[in-house]
């Protein structure tokens, strides 16, 4: 897995897309709004007359990147509160806490493909197709299902992976993913701690 070393170029637009992919899917699952999804964060951005309303009329060519890059700030503050009640929150790997390098070419991938004039759907048509046209539970759980089985132990606040970090970037986030079943009420914090 690439690590606070690692150049954040290194990192193929191929894997950063999907990393934003399961991001923004998860972020948006878990919103609470017109449409009570999980409500795991108090945000209503992607719903007709919530967030999209309100960025379509204050940035009319870029409101759908607004809503994705909102919805996954709010997950990620929501992560990062969560972290931060962890014995030791700096060795914390969860699905918004990736490592330095990794988060920043997140954030740098999302502004390049805001740039190129694309759409949140195209860019990450397995998102689109999780979307569709209403919430529902079952797809979501089916979605998360999809990504593989995890091992871990409940620990206060939160779900800690078994075994140790993979080395691969792509597993470490299937991994993080498929530890939010069983849905529970609250964001489970699915995290690994990185050996010290």
């Amino acid at each position: 897995m690439p690590t606070t070393t690692t150049p954040s170029r290194a990192i193929s637009d191929t894997v950063i897309d999907a990393v934003l992919s399961a991001q923004i899917a998860v972020a948006w699952a878990g919103e609470a709004g017109e449409t009570t999804r999980l409500g795991w964060w108090k945000t209503d951005l992607m719903s007709e007359f919530g967030g999209e309303d309100l960025f379509k009329r204050l940035l009319p060519k870029t409101w759908d990147w607004a809503v994705v890059q909102g919805l996954r700030e709010a997950a990620r503050r929501h992560d990062a509160e969560l972290r931060s009640k962890v014995h030791d929150p700096d060795a914390v790997i969860s699905l918004y806490r990736l490592g330095f390098a990794v988060d920043e070419r997140a954030d740098e991938r999302l502004l390049e493909l805001k740039r190129l004039g694309t759409t949140p759907d195209v860019a990450f048509p397995a998102f689109a197709e999780l979307v569709g046209a209403s919430w529902a539970r079952k797809p979501f759980e089916a979605w998360v299902d999809a990504h593989g089985d995890a091992k871990y132990e409940i620990v206060p606040n939160a779900r800690q992976l078994k075994g140790a970090l993979p080395g691969n970037l792509e597993h470490v986030v299937k991994s993080l993913v498929s530890a939010l079943l069983p849905l529970v009420d609250q964001y489970p914090l699915p995290h690994y701690l990185r050996a010290r």
